[in-house]
């Protein structure tokens, strides 16, 4: 017996539709047309073709700003997963403590990036701030103003202070998931703690670790307001990412053709990277 088809269900959907095609699909399109003209002003454009894609990625300032990306969200998911990892292991299961723990790690999470980056701005201030005058006092030669290295590290520790309780909160739900018979097993059998965490709760975790991988190097790839807010990309242009590069072409130079070339190529590289990603782990997922 075939099956009937209510074709007026997409009447359901069609707002939604609607709604991407307005807020993704026509900006997408908008980006694509200026990146293959030209403009001298006047609102009048000529056709440039391929050459502000060839200009971008035959550019250094624009390879420098990818190896920075790629740097930091390497080094972002090398502490933080592990690290949230580790406190969503040692979080209760039951108890009192399970609320006040849950509340505190989404603490960081509620605040909004550029409050983070005004926080952080004036945190690591070395005449104000309680960390930059407190290295001071101690001998530690600090000034994320004019040390690439310090605005490196303030920027790292400032993105690891508010994203980590997303990578606990993940873990902690793959955690809970659990059940009790799976450790009771273990402790009849005299397994080690490392053993438990290997063959019980690493597997239970696959999932979740996906999905915190993933948002975490798309959202460490895609950072902006934050080290913009703290640094504006200095000193000099240690802490240029690529979307801050983007906006400086975009709206402090105004070089409509060229910003919107590397916006469509930004996207396209995040799109890879999450795609291999992706495929890597799920790969080494069902392997396992």
């Amino acid at each position: 017996m075939d099956k009937s088809w209510n074709n007026k269900a997409w009447f359901l959907v069609l707002p939604v539709l609607l709604l991407v095609a307005f807020s993704a699909v026509i900006p997408l399109m908008t980006v694509v047309n200026y990146s293959v003209q030209d403009t001298f002003g006047n609102n009048q454009f000529f056709w440039a073709g391929t050459d502000w894609f060839s200009d971008v990625l035959s550019s250094a300032r624009f390879h420098d700003a990818l190896l920075r990306n790629l740097a930091f969200s390497a080094i972002i998911l090398l502490i933080e997963v592990p690290l949230g990892i580790f406190i969503a292991l040692n979080m209760p299961r039951k108890g009192l403590g399970v609320p006040f723990c849950l509340v505190f790690m989404s603490l960081p999470l509620l605040i909004p990036w550029n409050v983070v980056g005004t926080i952080w701005q004036v945190f690591g201030r070395v005449d104000i701030g309680l960390l930059g005058y407190t290295l001071n006092s101690i001998g530690i030669d600090y000034n994320y103003v004019s040390d690439p290295f310090d605005a490196w590290v303030t920027v790292i520790i400032m993105d690891v202070w508010h994203w980590t309780s997303l990578v606990v909160l993940l873990c902690y739900a793959g955690l809970v998931s659990i059940p009790d018979a799976y450790y009771q097993a273990a402790k009849i059998d005299g397994a080690s703690r490392w053993s438990v965490f290997r063959f019980i709760q690493l597997p239970k975790m696959n999932r979740v670790l996906l999905i915190a991988v993933l948002l975490r190097f798309m959202d460490s790839f895609m950072i902006y307001t934050e080290p913009f807010v703290v640094t504006g990309g200095g000193p000099g242009n240690a802490t240029t990412f690529l979307s801050i590069d983007l906006v400086k072409t975009a709206i402090g130079q105004f070089d409509v053709g060229p910003a919107a070339a590397m916006s469509l190529i930004y996207f396209l590289i995040i799109l890879l990277l999450s795609w291999v990603f992706y495929t890597v782990m799920i790969t080494n997922d069902a392997k396992g």
